[in-house]
């Protein structure tokens, strides 16, 4: 993590950027967050981010009207040239007087922004164990909330069972990861669950497909049964930060032959030559 962040129009250094313990992201966990990645300094699709930004924004009718070329410009000074990092971005309803559940009548949204470097995810290579869990968490899911506390328990859970991540299951059909969107081979095509209030629209699954239907990579977004995702050839979790990541285990039974497969074999190298491309 670089030491600069960006606090409200202002750079500096980390351990003095503060905000008030009256701000309502730290009292109700009312605001969203962002996390775009940057390839050799370049940002990744920031547009499809800040699109995904702002219907955040919407949906929890907190009006903050940046243009790309606004976030641009906060993001640049946060980035070092030829490193592979991450722009964590959040927006809260900001300070108000008292603690009340009502929208204060005057906002100023609580604007922040820090830079991470992307390393390499554990198991990527070799892929990593997953559990499938009850999604219990709440039904607005496409908003990227900073009210994560039911992903955190999900997610923990997994951990605690010796797996890396858990695959979220509603009446009885494949949701997402806890932290990731889902994706699965079965019969030889590429599948992932569509885009509904359930899942997290995430930029790197949009990615995927696109490369996919580039390059003639049978795939859809389709309901996932449990029944099926056990049967799955191959399965996976996306996100931005850890890309695609094979799972080779679930629920403590060997997905396939326990090895990443042929079809994320050739996913992972069209999105590498895609990032490639773009810088």
């Amino acid at each position: 993590m670089t030491d600069k962040v960006y606090l409200n129009g202002e750079y500096l250094p980390l351990a003095e950027a503060k905000v008030s313990v009256l701000d309502r992201g730290f009292l109700f966990g009312d605001g969203i967050y962002e996390v775009i990645p940057a390839y050799s300094g370049r940002l990744f699709r920031l547009e499809d981010h800040v699109e995904r930004l702002n219907n955040s924004l919407k949906g929890i009718r907190l009006p903050l009207n940046y243009s790309v070329a606004d976030w641009q410009a906060i993001f640049q000074p946060l980035l070092e040239d030829g490193k592979d990092q991450s722009i964590y971005l959040q927006v809260t309803r900001g300070y108000a007087p008292k603690r009340d559940h009502g929208f204060p009548e005057q906002v100023v949204p609580t604007v922040f922004a820090m830079c991470s470097e992307i390393k390499p995810f554990p198991g990527k290579l070799t892929g990593i164990k997953a559990v499938t869990l009850d999604d219990n968490r709440w039904q607005l899911c496409n908003i990227k909330a900073i009210t994560l506390l039911g992903n955190i328990l999900l997610r923990q859970e997994a951990l605690d069972r010796n797996s890396a991540e858990a695959i979220l299951v509603k009446n009885g059909y494949v949701v997402e990861g806890a932290a990731s969107n889902v994706f699965a081979v079965i019969d030889g095509e590429l599948i992932t669950p569509p885009k509904s209030n359930e899942i997290l629209p995430g930029i790197t699954r949009d990615v995927i497909l696109e490369l996919a239907q580039a390059n003639n990579i049978p795939c859809k977004e389709d309901i996932i049964a449990l029944e099926a995702l056990q049967d799955a050839s191959e399965i996976w979790v996306t996100s931005s930060t850890r890309e695609i990541v094979p799972v080779v285990e679930l629920d403590g039974k060997i997905v396939a032959d326990g090895k990443p497969g042929p079809v994320w074999h050739a996913m992972d190298r069209l999105l590498q030559a895609y990032k490639k491309s773009l810088s």
